[in-house]
């Protein structure tokens, strides 16, 4: 029985396991992101929207044909 192996199966030639371990070290990396991805979800509260100013509101008033009041 021992005939039918011949020198072909050595294992993991040093290739593979430096294949392996960077394979390891992606997996890792991207799925530690999406862990805290989803932690930071549910943990850290909505962002606040910038308020909008002045100028502006006025300029979308004129554009809908509603003129601003003092005007």
């Amino acid at each position: 029985m021992a005939e039918e192996f011949s020198g072909d199966a050595q294992g993991l030639n040093s290739g593979t396991i430096v294949l392996l371990i960077v394979l390891t070290m992606v997996v890792l990396f991207f799925g530690g992101n999406v862990a805290l991805y989803l932690y930071a979800q549910k943990t850290l509260p909505p962002k606040k929207k910038k308020p909008i100013s002045k100028k502006k509101i006025k300029k979308e008033r004129l554009k809908q044909g509603i003129s601003a009041p003092g005007e």
